[in-house]
């Protein structure tokens, strides 16, 4: 059994050793038959890749063998018979045939060591910033950028440490020392170049980044700590319970992926899904509560058809994140409770009439209990501001890819 040490230091040999070309044989138990399916080809191109299953663009190795169903985690192996990663995606399209990828070893080897150091998976950091290339020899004049190098920084992500070093308009030219060409790319092995996000996914969350960059013609060094990116709609649910609150019969739950995927986004409306997709998260904890059902009863007549509308206020109140509504719920001493919600519909509900319908509905639909034992908790405000969610929304720093790519599929 090799220590946790040598398999990395395999890992990185073994990948330092993959080039386009090179003869890739893929193992695993795909679709077609019960035994050992053994598949070739090559080495067709390594780059960061988007993750069919994953948040973030990382190095990837796309080769030519035959990937189907059921090969998700074989190993793929060199002629020397090294693996060099994991098969996990394909490519699925009416333009072209045998596209498949391989997480490589390093990719693997970050997970491992990422465990190792914090005793579970943290993920990949990120800068948090949305960039933009700077091959414009006008664009690179009118930044005050002498030389063929850098990207603009076009937004940062307000909870991302690197808001309080960057600002819309810099230029990053380089990254630990490592210079930043103007198409967006670093130096990659001895003659390649790589995008430069390859860089950021070597680091792991609490590391610090050193970076070059150039504000109003002016040459600067700053340091950044990195993170992973906070998604205002997050990937997965901690704890693997989503959190609820039960009003009256109103259903309140924070939108995330998994419930996108198990209501189908055309249920959801365009602008909210729109919402999820591209809106910034403004501070921790921030999140998007919406209504996903309404469970009848007298107490909520007229209100019973609603589902999967997103709540900004109680009675006045910009809602932080279903923790805070449940807070104010609980506090509130008004004679009623009045949830405002996207495009300025209304409900209002007596309180008192609200409180004993709850029980109610409870023991009619064999419910446990109208909230999820994460709200239990007494509520800490972070004493942040929420901004006006139902103006404006902006591009996120998350690629396009990142948002996820249709033909790429789990393998």
């Amino acid at each position: 059994m090799k220590s946790s040490g040598e398999v990395q230091n395999h890992f990185n040999l073994v990948v330092c050793h993959v080039f386009s070309q090179d003869s890739v044989t893929v193992v695993g138990y795909p679709l077609g038959g019960d035994t050992i399916s053994v598949t070739k080809g090559v080495v067709s191109r390594i780059e960061v890749t988007p993750y069919a299953h994953g948040t973030s663009d990382l190095l990837g190795v796309q080769i030519d063998a035959a990937i189907n169903a059921g090969n998700s985690g074989g190993p793929a192996f060199n002629e020397q018979g090294e693996c060099i990663g994991v098969a996990f995606q394909v490519f699925r399209s009416d333009e072209a045939e045998n596209i498949g990828y391989v997480i490589p070893t390093t990719v693997v080897s970050h997970f491992l060591n990422d465990y190792r150091k914090n005793g579970k998976y943290t993920g990949f950091p990120c800068l948090g910033v949305l960039l933009q290339k700077l091959e414009n020899p006008a664009l690179r004049e009118s930044l005050k950028v002498p030389s063929s190098e850098g990207v603009l920084v076009r937004r940062v992500e307000p909870t991302a440490p690197a808001s309080s070093v960057l600002r819309k308009g810099d230029v990053i030219t380089s990254f630990d020392g490592v210079s930043v060409g103007c198409e967006g790319t670093v130096p990659f092995r001895s003659t390649e170049r790589i995008a430069f996000r390859y860089l950021t996914s070597q680091k792991y969350a609490g590391d610090v980044a050193q970076l070059g960059i150039i504000r109003e013609g002016n040459v600067m060094k700053v340091q950044t700590i990195l993170h992973p990116r906070k998604h205002l709609v997050p990937f997965n649910v901690d704890g693997g319970q989503p959190s609820y609150l039960i009003v009256a019969g109103l259903v309140f739950t924070p939108l995330t992926e998994p419930f996108i995927e198990e209501e189908c986004e055309d249920t959801l409306g365009l602008k909210l899904l729109a919402k999820a997709r591209y809106s910034l998260s403004t501070f921790e904890g921030e999140q998007i509560v919406i209504v996903s059902q309404v469970l009848a009863n007298d107490v909520n007549i007229g209100y019973e058809h609603m589902g999967n509308q997103q709540v900004i206020k109680l009675n006045g109140t910009m809602i932080k994140n279903i923790h805070h509504l449940a807070h104010l719920v609980d506090t509130c001493q008004d004679k009623f409770l009045t949830f405002e919600f996207e495009d300025d519909f209304l409900v209002v509900l007596d309180r008192e009439e609200a409180a004993a319908a709850s029980s109610d509905i409870q023991k009619e639909h064999a419910i446990p209990s109208v909230r999820s034992l994460d709200l239990s908790e007494p509520y800490v405000d972070t004493n942040h501001e929420v901004q006006n969610q139902g103006e404006d929304f902006g591009d996120s720093p998350v690629t396009n890819f990142e948002l996820g790519v249709d033909c790429l599929l789990w393998a």
